[in-house]
């Protein structure tokens, strides 16, 4: 089994952008709302992160604007690329992999 190779912010974000391209609010809205509050990222933290993936070439900064008569210009909107989509789909197959370790040791509730 290979290291994981994403944060758990970092993870958080992709999924985030998995289905819609989102700005930086939206990416933290979406995430705190999926983990019912439980990950909250700071401003400086996603944006850090976001660097950080479209250096990568994980994520790209779109030039156009969904709607931009009813947009605040100042909004960058994100969307993941096809290696961030399969590094994503990566790191979600290596979880998938240790919970079912956690589930088969007694770690972990079994499947019902």
């Amino acid at each position: 089994m290979r290291p994981f190779t994403l944060s758990r912010d970092t993870f958080h974000i992709l999924v985030a952008l998995a289905d819609h391209d989102r700005h930086g609010y939206s990416i933290m809205q979406e995430i705190k709302e999926r983990t019912a509050g439980q990950v909250q990222l700071s401003p400086s933290t996603l944006y850090s992160a976001v660097k950080r993936l479209l250096e990568e070439g994980l994520i790209e900064e779109l030039e156009e604007r969904p709607d931009p008569a009813h947009d605040d210009e100042r909004r960058r909107y994100y969307r993941l690329t096809k290696a961030g989509r399969l590094a994503a789909m990566e790191e979600a197959r290596q979880l998938e992999k240790l919970l079912a370790d956690a589930r088969s040791t007694g770690l972990a509730p079994k499947r019902i």
